[in-house]
């Protein structure tokens, strides 16, 4: 009975366990010197796969304890910022995964110095978008929910990638931008400071309106519409003197720049309705053109 068992037990400790051990130390990849060779098994794989998948659950439930009581916009931004420290925490773990397996680091990224600078010679854009998004992250000067405005199109930062940050634009369309452009170009953040934004609408009035009465009317046409702040106080400038008109701004402040354009739009609507109600004309482009008779000034200078 004793003589079966040990028979047994030498079947799985030669056959079974033999032949896992031989496949978990299969080689599959070899370099290096012959003094320091670096072989890649497929235990030191399985070993890197395990690592990040445990390492996955362990970041995504921090993440969700941290998230769990933010707001959204607060929320969006923690993502971010937290997406490039996963980046980091994932290049840590491969390397201690890869020292505790037995593999020399050392000789391993000497073996890829050239493999390495080939690469940055291939990749060098993408290695100043990944830059430009450390940049951007570091001295926050770019955070999900700024609205901006890029190669003239204003746009809500939306996601902050390791490469490419994207906008939504006013017209629901998405931008993919290189985050090497946020660092090598002037961008127009209209939130960067804080959320509320000074607008403006211009109009022009006839010669001899009443300016007072244009001002309060303006004022009014403010003071009624949704998505104006009372504070700071809307304001009326006397602008210029115009070939064809007064020039006059109505100046208000938004708590929402993304949207200012129907916030515009709705103001015009206001003016228009109260200059009607009221005889305040906008006077269209006009030119005063006068014909002079040359023939007849020249009888009259010979007759003098």
């Amino acid at each position: 009975m004793q003589q079966g068992v040990d028979q047994v037990k030498e079947v799985i400790e030669e056959d079974i366990w033999g032949t896992i051990q031989d496949f978990l130390n299969y080689s599959l990849i070899n370099f290096g010197s012959e003094e320091n060779p670096i072989r890649i098994t497929v235990w030191v794989i399985l070993l890197v796969i395990v690592a990040f998948l445990l390492t996955n659950i362990v970041m995504r439930g921090i993440r969700l304890f941290f998230t769990r009581k933010m707001e959204e916009a607060d929320k969006l931004k923690f993502i971010s910022v937290f997406k490039f420290i996963r980046y980091l925490v994932y290049v840590v773990v491969v390397i201690v995964t890869l020292s505790s397996a037995g593999i020399d680091i050392t000789i391993l990224l000497t073996a890829s110095a050239a493999l390495f600078v080939g690469l940055g010679l291939a990749l060098q854009e993408l290695f100043q978008d990944i830059i430009g998004g450390l940049f951007i992250i570091i001295d926050k000067s770019l955070l999900v929910g700024d609205v901006v405005e890029m190669d003239g199109r204003v746009g809500r930062v939306i996601d902050i990638k390791l490469r490419t940050t994207r906008l939504l634009t006013r017209d629901d369309k998405v931008m993919i931008i290189p985050n090497h452009k946020f660092t090598s170009e002037i961008i127009l953040n209209f939130t960067q400071n804080h959320r509320t934004t000074r607008e403006l609408v211009r109009v022009g009035v006839a010669y001899g309106s009443d300016t007072e009465k244009v001002k309060k009317l303006l004022l009014e046409s403010v003071h009624e519409q949704a998505g104006i702040t009372k504070k700071p106080t809307p304001f009326v400038l006397f602008e210029d003197f115009g070939d064809s008109a007064l020039i006059f701004s109505v100046n208000f402040f938004v708590t929402d720049s993304f949207v200012d354009p129907k916030i515009k739009s709705q103001v015009r609507y206001n003016i228009d309705e109260k200059f009607r109600e009221n005889g305040i004309t906008i006077p269209f482009p006009q030119r005063d053109v006068h014909f002079f008779n040359r023939s007849a000034q020249q009888k009259e200078e010979d007759h003098e």
